[in-house]
């Protein structure tokens, strides 16, 4: 299994205890169990939810098999969650209801690669890459951000990324 994301990790403090958790493109689960662990109801979507099969029947875990970029709606549109977690997945359209569906006191905590990948490897396609500030302009005005890092790592594997942050500091 892999591990967790250091950034997830660093952050996954800052979603409410016990509140549920979105885990968008969540491949083999590794955020999904984090979360399950920490005591958290987590809702898993990935277009191959193989990867978090041993997990059905987990009390508070929905899985939701779903094809984000087919033209279907969003499955979980209108639905809000005290924690959105994104990694290694980058799907444009979706931003603006990824951060509109933390709720007051969530947080919205997203890495992904960046545009300069394409020297280290895949992804090189563009519209799997983010800009320069992009996920600072998907939060800016709607989300405090407590965190953002624009930049070229080694491990686990060397990669350009971009990870965010932020919170939702509006009322009830």
């Amino acid at each position: 299994m892999v591990a967790p994301s250091p950034w997830v990790l660093r952050f996954a403090g800052r979603i409410p205890a016990g509140g549920r958790v979105l885990d968008l493109a969540c491949g083999p689960g590794r955020h999904t169990r984090l979360f399950l662990e920490r005591g958290h109801p987590v809702t898993a979507i990935d277009i191959d939810t193989s990867g978090v099969a041993d997990l059905t029947g987990h009390p508070g875990l929905e899985i939701i098999e779903a094809d984000l970029e087919g033209g279907a709606p969003f499955p979980v549109a209108g639905r809000h969650f005290a924690g959105v977690v994104v990694t290694n997945y980058l799907y444009r359209p979706l931003l603006p209801a990824l951060v509109g569906a933390v709720v007051p006191g969530g947080a919205f905590i997203y890495e992904t690669f960046a545009k300069g990948n394409e020297r280290y490897g895949r992804p090189r396609n563009p519209d799997h890459l983010v800009g320069p500030g992009e996920l600072l302009d998907a939060v800016y005005g709607r989300l405090r951000i407590l965190a953002y890092e624009d930049l070229d790592v080694t491990t686990p594997r060397p990669a350009a990324v971009q990870r965010i942050c932020a919170v939702n500091e509006t009322g009830p």
